[in-house]
C-alpha cells in the first residue's frame, strides 16, 4: 500500500485543530489551531494547510452523543467535512470523536500540570487524537 498523508481536523465553533499523519509510521502530530467564527474558519488557512500538505485524505472528527446518536455540533462537523471536500476536491471521511477533546485535555494536565487550555494547544492535540483513532480502525 502507498504512502498516504492525512490531515484531521477537530471541529468547533471558535477553534479547529489541525493535525497531520501518514501511513507508513501510522503516526499523528498536532500542528495548528485554526480560529473559527461561529464554525467558519478562515478558508484561506484550510487551503494553505491543504496545499502545503497536500494530504490524499482529511479526517474530520464527528462529535456524536455518547449515545452515538448524532448531535448539533456533528450535524455542523459533518457540513465543515462537506465544505472541505467541495471546495478544494479533497477526500474527505469523518469518525467519531466522542472523547478525544476530553482525552486531550487530560494528556494536557498529565504533561503540564497546569488546567490552563488557553495557552496549550487542546485542539490540535484532540485532532491528533483523532487521526490516531482512525489509524487504530485501519488495522
Amino acid at each position: 500500500m502507498p504512502a498516504r498523508s492525512l490531515l484531521a481536523f477537530d471541529y468547533g465553533l471558535k477553534h479547529i485543530g489541525v493535525a497531520q499523519g501518514q501511513t507508513v509510521t501510522q503516526t499523528a502530530s498536532p500542528l495548528c489551531v485554526l480560529k473559527a467564527k461561529d464554525g467558519q474558519p478562515n478558508w484561506q488557512q484550510v487551503e494553505q494547510l491543504l496545499t502545503e500538505w497536500q494530504p490524499d485524505l482529511v479526517i474530520v472528527g464527528l462529535p456524536l452523543n455518547m449515545d452515538g446518536s448524532p448531535s448539533e455540533m456533528s450535524a455542523r462537523a459533518n457540513k465543515f467535512a462537506n465544505r472541505v471536500h467541495g471546495r478544494f476536491g479533497v477526500a474527505v471521511e469523518t469518525i467519531d470523536e466522542r472523547l478525544s477533546s476530553y482525552e486531550a485535555k487530560g494528556q494536557v494536565i498529565e504533561r503540564s500540570g497546569q488546567r490552563n487550555f488557553g495557552q496549550q494547544t487542546v485542539d490540535a492535540i484532540a485532532a491528533q487524537l483523532i487521526l490516531q483513532s482512525w489509524f487504530n480502525k485501519q488495522g
